[in-house]
């Protein structure tokens, strides 16, 4: 076991060095739990709850035994409601071809944290709160910090990791190119590194935890990354295909035949650059829209599309996040996967 990681297992109270990532829609209690009871970190995604449900799927963790909760939240600006009706007619083709018709009404958005969510956290109490997409602002960070959690921080490039950490971030997640879901940039826009590349610089330009993220699916990309300098690593698309996930048919039935390249990043499901597995919406309009509204507004004119083919059986208009280590990923329980990747952690040294 490198030093880092042994820092790491000191710092947070986990058995092994992984962290279940929090991954909005398909990661719940039962995925936690699961994560939690094998000695990893267990992550509940908090942008898409209200507080309520925040206290009562932490209760729901905490009841079924002892070990590290991840509170995960978004940092996002909301503005205001944009204009969607260059997103409406390019979706009218679809409208027609499904014989449905547009929402009248919206569903609930990714909050950005707020005040509220920080009452959350001063209830919870939680050994760790992460966040995507930079950090919130000082006044409420502080009571992040009072509550006795460790915050983690999710960089795309150096300067954002040397960002978290000038903010007092306990760790980084290191989110490389590879990671399937939302890309977190948070400055200067999305200039997407490559893992390999990526852990051995943040490593260097930080004095706190790394914490390797994006295309590790298997002990070979966990052990590697801890090769790199990471003292831990977080996996999300191999936990997809585990039955405690929230995945749907539809959505499990692509990850268990999907390769890399079927994995891109796109903005059509949400407004934001995500990566996710190509599909009709993908093919029909091309990974990248102009017409989709900002992050996370575009999801709204989409939910009836959805629906309507998620009835029938059919992805077309599904985000299906998944990374590129989609092809390395197979079905098994949670607290199996968790424990390979783990002894494969433990077992690695570091290049330093």
């Amino acid at each position: 076991m490198s030093a880092a990681t042994r820092a790491f297992l000191a710092m947070t109270g986990a058995r092994l060095p992984v962290v279940q990532a929090p991954m909005a829609n398909f990661a719940g209690t039962e995925l936690a739990i699961a994560a939690i009871s094998a000695g990893a970190i267990g992550s509940l995604p908090c942008a898409v709850l209200d507080t309520d449900a925040v206290v009562a799927q932490a209760a729901a963790v905490r009841a079924a035994g002892p070990g590290p909760i991840n509170l995960n939240f978004f940092c996002h600006t909301l503005g205001p409601i944009p204009d969607e009706s260059s997103w409406r007619d390019a979706l009218a083709r679809f409208y027609a071809d499904e014989g449905v018709a547009p929402p009248t009404t919206a569903p609930p958005l990714r909050r950005p944290f707020d005040a509220a969510m920080a009452e959350a956290i001063e209830t919870v109490r939680p050994e760790i709160v992460s966040f995507h997409f930079g950090l919130p602002d000082e006044a409420l960070l502080a009571r992040v910090r009072a509550s006795g959690a460790r915050v983690f921080g999710n960089a795309t490039n150096v300067a954002e990791a040397r960002h978290l950490a000038g903010r007092g971030c306990d760790a980084i997640i290191a989110q490389g190119f590879e990671a399937g879901g939302h890309a977190g940039h948070f400055l200067a826009g999305h200039r997407p590194i490559g893992l390999v590349a990526l852990v051995p610089q943040i490593v260097a330009a930080v004095h706190v935890p790394v914490i390797a993220a994006g295309g590790i699916a298997d002990a070979h990309g966990a052990a590697a990354a801890i090769a790199l300098g990471a003292a831990a690593v977080q996996v999300g698309t191999a936990y997809l295909r585990t039955p405690e996930a929230r995945t749907s048919a539809v959505h499990r039935r692509r990850l268990a035949t999907a390769t890399a390249d079927d994995s891109v990043f796109t903005n059509v499901f949400t407004g934001g650059l995500a990566r996710g597995l190509r599909n009709r919406l993908i093919d029909t309009l091309g990974p990248v829209s102009d017409a989709a509204p900002p992050f996370p507004y575009a999801s709204a004119a989409l939910a009836p599309l959805r629906a309507h083919a998620e009835s029938a059986g059919r992805d077309d208009f599904t985000p299906l996040w998944a990374g590129q280590g989609v092809a390395l990923a197979r079905d098994e329980p949670a607290a199996a996967l968790t424990e390979r990747l783990g002894a494969a952690v433990l077992s690695s040294g570091s290049f330093a």
